[in-house]
């Protein structure tokens, strides 16, 4: 399986709320292929150095940027850390401590000092996952692919799962006929196939249990609507690869399997693009930066869509949420949208990072509120 560790919510909770003399956020491509991390170690020692160029030249203590600049050596030196990356990486540091998070789909390479991390890069990553499980199902046989945006897919091994779905009830065949030799209708084959998926649903528990990974069906006919029927993973999504799987190669279900989480996520977005519609009627939404500022910091954000590619320099102040903008970053100023995003976590909002084009109004932000001012 590819090596991710996305943060979880309490993960980005506990970052946004990091305040420090020197919080270092660095994002890097890197690769799997461990032949090739020398690149990615590269990218690193050159951030490292450029944040420690910015700290010089605004005063920072020297023996704390001593110490900083010890934790970005040690991990250039790990060589087990870099023989199992992923496809990106985020590295959070301040003197005291550092954090790394390896990330399945591609960032671009960005270094951000502040007195808090840059954590918007990281909710792109955890919005719409570029990777998924698919879980091939027949009659006949039954597998579990990891599939990736940048990488060839793969087959989780180690997973008790059934052999067939005749052996998986004891039955040599599930076309067995009764005493007075007629074949069994549909609904005894049925009974049985829902033995077997609650099996299959049982063995893929240790795998899935606490993730929020994306599964997708591959099966037809009536065993398609009995394994849903059954299934106790929240996250199956709810088109189906509609062809025997018997017949697919791993490369060809994660060919089939790319439509699906696309169509998945249109759906995601175009539901909330409704809602954010339906709500200004309300006056409940925002796309004005300000207003989002005042209303992340008394808590009245429910939904959040914010723009991944940009940073807007600034400060909020954190008792009455004014916003105050910067000409340009500096020492004194961080990115506004990252912190507007961060105040709406600590309040339990959703927050999504997409691109420009999928926020209404095209802004930086939309906000959808609790409740109207």
């Amino acid at each position: 399986m590819l090596h991710i560790d996305l943060p979880a919510r309490s993960d980005l909770d506990t970052l946004s709320r990091v305040r420090a003399d020197a919080c270092v956020s660095i994002y890097l491509e890197t690769t799997p292929l461990t032949q090739k991390s020398d690149e990615a170690r590269i990218g690193l020692s050159n951030a490292a150095r450029a944040a420690r160029d910015e700290l010089e030249a605004a005063g920072f203590d020297k023996r704390r940027l001593a110490t900083l600049m010890e934790l970005f050596d040690d991990l250039d030196q790990d060589e087990d850390f870099w023989r199992l990356q992923a496809n990106s990486l985020a590295v959070l540091a301040t003197p005291d401590q550092i954090r790394t998070f390896r990330l399945a789909n591609k960032l671009t390479p960005q270094t951000e000092v502040s007195d808090r991390f840059f954590l918007k890069p990281l909710l792109r990553a955890v919005t719409f996952p570029h990777a998924a499980f698919v879980l091939a199902l027949s009659e006949n046989a039954v597998r579990l692919v990891e599939v990736f945006a940048e990488l060839a897919p793969r087959q989780v091994r180690g997973l008790e799962l059934p052999g067939d779905a005749a052996s998986s009830v004891g039955k040599s065949t599930l076309n067995d006929r009764s005493a007075t030799g007629r074949i069994q209708g549909s609904e005894g084959q049925n009974v049985r196939f829902r033995q077997y998926a609650r099996q299959v649903d049982a063995a893929l528990r240790p795998v899935l249990s606490g993730r929020d990974t994306p599964l997708i069906l591959a099966a037809t006919g009536r065993l398609a609507s009995v394994y849903r029927s059954v299934n106790t993973y929240p996250h199956l999504l709810e088109d189906t690869i509609e062809d025997s799987p018997d017949r697919l190669t791993e490369a060809e279900l994660s060919e089939r399997a790319r439509p699906v989480l696309d169509a998945s996520y249109a759906r995601e977005l175009s539901a909330l693009r409704e809602m954010f519609g339906t709500r200004t009627s309300q006056g409940r939404t925002t796309t004005d930066l300000a207003d989002a500022a005042h209303a992340a910091t008394f808590g009245r954000i429910e939904v959040l869509l914010l723009d991944i590619d940009t940073v807007v320099p600034g400060r909020i102040d954190e008792e009455t949420g004014k916003l105050t903008l910067a000409s340009e970053p500096d020492k004194n100023s961080y990115g506004v949208v990252d912190e507007i995003a961060a105040r709406a976590l600590a309040t339990g909002a959703r927050v999504l990072g997409v691109r420009r084009e999928d926020i209404p109004g095209g802004g930086e932000l939309a906000a959808i509120l609790r409740y109207a001012s």
